[in-house]
């Protein structure tokens, strides 16, 4: 089961439990890639990462938005040149190597093919290019509401989610958690959901937050097996006949030539 862009843009946008998700997550990832950071990087979202592209806009050389053709897509950013594009989750239209930082949100709890996924993100990473992916926790409450967006899909635990990643060819850097607030349009939660969040970062076990997030980075291994070997000649040798000339090899005497026997 796929998310619909229409429910997922009418709770980010439209209420304010989604508002105070978006304020959260994008906080969280503004700590671990601060927008002067991407100055001159190609930055990319997955999924429905909209919410959290809006601050590198301006700073980023390009910002992309891709969306799975069975989730839909919108326009965005509004009033501007539009930067979503629809797509299948394992051929996107980017060039091999061309993202710097890539985030997926909604993109990989709801995949037909999760590997796939993944390894259509490893390609599109360029060298030392990083990407946060953000999924539902399976233990949080988030997971077992049908309320919000992180109710549809697979859940994952941050063992699991870090094992699919090594399988993909992605190495850990580091993982968390977010969404310590209930999933609950009540307006003591929403106004004290700051504080919740700095709280449970500090002293909160990840079995209470609603998603667990991980950064990862692309990882290329060095060639190995039999190869062909190429001597290359250092310049003495290749000047040594200059530096020492050698004698001609002496020629060998032939003798007369016989004519045909009578």
């Amino acid at each position: 089961m796929h998310h619909d862009v229409i429910d997922l843009r009418a709770f980010y946008y439209q209420r304010a439990l989604g508002r105070a998700v978006q304020r959260i997550l994008r906080d969280r990832m503004a700590v671990l890639w601060p927008a002067e950071g991407t100055t001159g990087m190609t930055v990319a979202g997955y999924g429905f990462a909209v919410p959290l592209l809006r601050p590198y806009l301006a700073r980023a050389r390009r910002v992309s938005a891709l969306m799975p053709g069975p989730q839909g897509v919108m326009g965005w950013p509004p009033g501007a040149p539009n930067r979503t594009v629809m797509c299948d989750e394992d051929a996107w239209p980017l060039e091999t190597g061309s993202v710097d930082r890539l985030v997926m949100l909604h993109g990989l709890e709801t995949a037909d093919h999760p590997a796939a996924l993944l390894a259509e993100a490893w390609r599109v990473l360029g060298p030392g290019g990083r990407m946060l992916v953000m999924a539902p926790n399976r233990a949080g409450l988030w997971a077992q509401s049908e309320a919000t967006p992180f109710g549809l899909g697979r859940s994952y635990t941050r063992g699991q989610l870090d094992a699919q990643a090594r399988a993909a060819g992605f190495v850990t850097e580091r993982t968390g958690a977010a969404l310590y607030i209930p999933p609950s349009d009540r307006r003591f939660w929403l106004k004290s959901a700051q504080w919740w969040e700095r709280t449970g970062t500090r002293i909160a076990s990840v079995l209470v937050a609603g998603v667990v997030l991980a950064e990862l980075t692309k990882q290329v291994h060095a060639p190995v097996g039999p190869g062909s070997r190429v001597r290359v000649p250092s310049p003495l040798q290749v000047l040594e006949g200059i530096r020492r000339p050698r004698p001609a090899a002496p020629s060998v005497p032939r003798g007369p030539a016989r004519g045909p026997g009578i």
